[in-house]
């Protein structure tokens, strides 16, 4: 059986809050083994932070996995440090979706830092709560557009727009939508690549939320707010489960606003 972990938020004096996380098995008190806790306390009434250091044979989940997690050598890489930043530091539903993502260093290729969202979406309970505060944030909010990149925006897209009563668009690499679409090219770190979009998916005037797992360089996140403004639709917010701000990512939004519910250091 792996460790579990549970994260939850606690009041404290001020109105700041405590983020805490428990495992379910002992581990040793010293060695490089054994995970840390580093709670950081906030005033502000929108961010607070949670630093964990997890050792390598950790896993950051509220359940058990399945061998289907593990890699070829019996183990997963989970990241020693990760930071969180939480939009509603009361809710500690943030902790706990934070808590069941892996990291994987070195993948898909050396230096690349992978936030794998997939062990997030083994976590039912985990999975509702992204769900549910991205619904929470657009209910109500005239949004008849959720427009999803291609893939892992796939995942969250079409939930979001059913609660909240919008319709799902994908935005696909080139060659995957039959009939028209409307096409926009965007640069990557080496070459460039093309986002499309079915003609007639939106229309003018509508109000729509971009979605996508994570945000980085932000190259895919401004294409997309290409095609919806060729449209003449208006982008009201792009909305990401991750970001990783030293990428600047936000910066190629056209100032776009951007939400997110964690912050990966």
């Amino acid at each position: 059986m792996y460790p579990l972990a549970r994260c939850s938020a606690a009041p404290r004096v001020g109105g700041a809050f405590r983020f805490q996380v428990e495992s379910s098995r002992a581990f040793p008190s010293r060695g490089k083994n054994s995970p840390r806790v580093v709670a950081v306390t906030t005033t502000h009434a929108w961010s607070a932070h949670l630093t964990l250091n997890l050792p390598h044979s950790f896993i950051p989940s509220s359940r058990p996995h399945t061998p289907a997690c593990v890699g070829a050598g019996g183990d997963l890489d989970t990241s020693s440090k990760m930071a969180f930043e939480s939009e509603a530091p009361q809710d500690d539903r943030i902790a706990r979706i934070a808590s069941t993502i892996r990291v994987i260093p070195d993948f898909p290729k050396p230096g690349i830092i992978f936030q794998d969202i997939t062990t997030m979406l083994l976590d039912p309970k985990a999975f509702k709560d992204t769900i549910d505060l991205f619904v929470e944030r657009y209910s109500g909010k005239g949004i008849s557009v959720v427009a999803g990149i291609e893939a892992r925006g796939f995942i969250f897209g079409p939930p979001i727009a059913l609660a909240i009563g919008a319709k799902f668009v994908p935005l696909r690499k080139p060659g995957k939508l039959p009939g028209k679409v409307i096409s926009e090219e965007y640069s990557l770190e080496y070459g460039t690549d093309i986002m499309e979009m079915h003609v007639g998916a939106v229309e003018a005037g509508e109000r729509g939320i971009i979605i996508d797992d994570l945000i980085a360089t932000g190259g895919t996140l401004s294409a997309a707010i290409k095609l919806l403004e060729r449209v003449e639709a208006e982008v009201v917010e792009c909305a990401c489960v991750i970001e990783l701000p030293e990428l600047k990512g936000r910066e190629r939004l056209g100032g776009k606003p951007l939400f997110v519910l964690i912050k990966s250091a």
